[in-house]
Parts: C-alpha cells; sequence; structure tokens
C-alpha cells in the first residue's frame, strides 16, 4: 500500500467554479503529465469547457422522480481481481475534504452509506436513477489482499451535474457525499444515484481511501485519490431517462479516449462493472489496488 502525499490543511475559500481548467492544471502535476503534454498542449485540454451545457456551478437543485423504460443494457469493465495499483487521479475542484475551502469530512454524520439525501441542516434528496456503488480495496504491498477496516469517501455531481457544497444553488446542500468503512473482504458499498454527464468530462465517479474511518474524518493522510469510469452503454440508457436530458448531448461530446482523465489508458484500471436497469437502478462494482 503506497500513500499519496496529499496534505489536508485548511484553505481560504477560493473560486470553486474552476471546472476543467483546474482538473486538467491539477492533472499535469501528477505522473502522467508528460504523457499529456506529448499528445496536446494544456490550451487545447483547457478550451474542451468553453463548449457544451451542464458544466457545474451553472444550475440550480432539481427535484422530481426519475422514471424509464424497464429494458437496458448492461456492461462489464474492470475485474474482480487486480494485479497493478489504481493511477492516481486529480479530487477535482469539489472535493469538499478541506483542500479546497469546505470540509464535510468532519461533520457529524459523514459515515454513512446511503448518500442520495444531505444531512445535518438540510433533508434535500438528490432525484436520479438509483446506483449502488461496491468498492473494493486490494492492498498492492500485500499481494493485493483484501483491506478490511480502511476507509472510502465517495462523492460525486448529481443528475445536473452540480456538486453539493460548491454549485450555484446546491452550496448549502452535502448529499452524494459519504465515508464508509471496508468490510472482511474490503468492499466499501454506498447507495447513490447514477451522475450526469457534464460538458468536458466522462461519467465518473471520486473517491479517497485512507487507512481507517478515523484518519479519514480527522483529515487524516490520504492513501489514494482515483476516479471510477461507468461505461458508455449504461451511461445511455440512464440519459434517455427523464431529468438527464442535457446529458445526452456531453455524453456525445467525449468519449474515454479523449477525456482528460482517462485518455491515456481508456480507464482499464477504473471502468466498473455496471448490472441493472433504469427501474430497478443499477449496480456498480470496482477492485482497486492501492
Amino acid at each position: 500500500m503506497t500513500t499519496s502525499d496529499q496534505p489536508h490543511a485548511d484553505h481560504p475559500h477560493p473560486d470553486h467554479d474552476r471546472g476543467l481548467e483546474f482538473d486538467v492544471a491539477t492533472l499535469l502535476g501528477r505522473r502522467r503529465a508528460l504523457g499529456l503534454l506529448g499528445g496536446v498542449g494544456l490550451a487545447a485540454f483547457a478550451g474542451c469547457s468553453g463548449t457544451g451545457t451542464s458544466n457545474p456551478g451553472t444550475t440550480g437543485a432539481t427535484t422530481g422522480t426519475s422514471t424509464g423504460t424497464p429494458t437496458s443494457p448492461t456492461a462489464t469493465g474492470s475485474g474482480s481481481t487486480v494485479s497493478t495499483e489504481i493511477p492516481d487521479e486529480t479530487g477535482g475542484p469539489f472535493p469538499g475534504d478541506g483542500s479546497n475551502g469546505v470540509n464535510v469530512l468532519d461533520d457529524s454524520g459523514i459515515v454513512r452509506s446511503d448518500l442520495t439525501s444531505s444531512f445535518g441542516t438540510s433533508t434535500t434528496r438528490a432525484e436520479g436513477v438509483p446506483l449502488t456503488v461496491n468498492l473494493t480495496v486490494t492492498d498492492s504491498a500485500n499481494g493485493y489482499a483484501a483491506m478490511p477496516g480502511a476507509a472510502v469517501y465517495l462523492w460525486h455531481c448529481d443528475r445536473d451535474g452540480n456538486y453539493s457544497m460548491y454549485s450555484r444553488g446546491v452550496e448549502d446542500e452535502n448529499y452524494l457525499r459519504g465515508v464508509q468503512p471496508t468490510s472482511d473482504d474490503g468492499t466499501a458499498t454506498f447507495t447513490t444515484i447514477f451522475p450526469a454527464a457534464y460538458s468536458g468530462r466522462w461519467p465518473h465517479i471520486h473517491f479517497e481511501v485512507y487507512r481507517s474511518t478515523d484518519e479519514a474524518t480527522s483529515s487524516g493522510q490520504i492513501v489514494k485519490t482515483s476516479q471510477l469510469a461507468l461505461p458508455q452503454a449504461v451511461c445511455e440508457a440512464v440519459y434517455a431517462t427523464p431529468g438527464y436530458e442535457q446529458s445526452v448531448a456531453n455524453l456525445a461530446g467525449t468519449s474515454l479516449s479523449s477525456d482528460i482523465v482517462f485518455r491515456d489508458d481508456g480507464a482499464v484500471h477504473q471502468l466498473a462493472t455496471v448490472t441493472g436497469d433504469v427501474t430497478s437502478g443499477y449496480t456498480a462494482n470496482l477492485t482497486i489496488g492501492v
């Protein structure tokens, strides 16, 4: 198990709507910078955020019930076993972990499996197609054995492409964020909704891995920051349902091979295996090495 060098010191609250440009700048500081620069310049990446709709922070919260057709494809991604460490990725401009202003990790109630509603001063529910995420954590320093007792902090945008705590209209919400300990088989399970596709990014879910729940909730050291990618066929089925209309064009405008995070290897170690349908919901499974 390796530990990434990511301090959790509180910072002055900056302009949070930095979007794709911020993701690019952060990503260029990581291990894959040379590969990215070899293919295309920073200006070309930054230009991606100037088109499309549903950038994080541009719309307010939307409520309602998602419906759809009962049939839907399933898709397979990374297998249930791993033999390589998952890539380190940017946490993006909306982490909510204290590294970019607000910090939800020290709030009472953050340790929870159901992420669909805000907690604390609000109970607003994020509407969308149901999604269960099973993230199984393994230790690369121990033959990729399961890591019981670790903790996963998971967060993602809502079906409008907004991130709670940051985007306009949902600054006072904290839905779609939560921490779960890993079980005896190393799995942390979350109940949430399927995220939107916003301009310039492939549909994804952010996560941080900590050594324990105590570490996660006390600004402890992050073991791994990465992202889970969602399969195209499932995304297309979900985005055909009411409430996700703006995601259709955004998904069509990007691909795993062009996404600034997943483009170098097509998310081969980050693409979840997803089963289910739009009526009963989906289950996404991903096993990762840290």
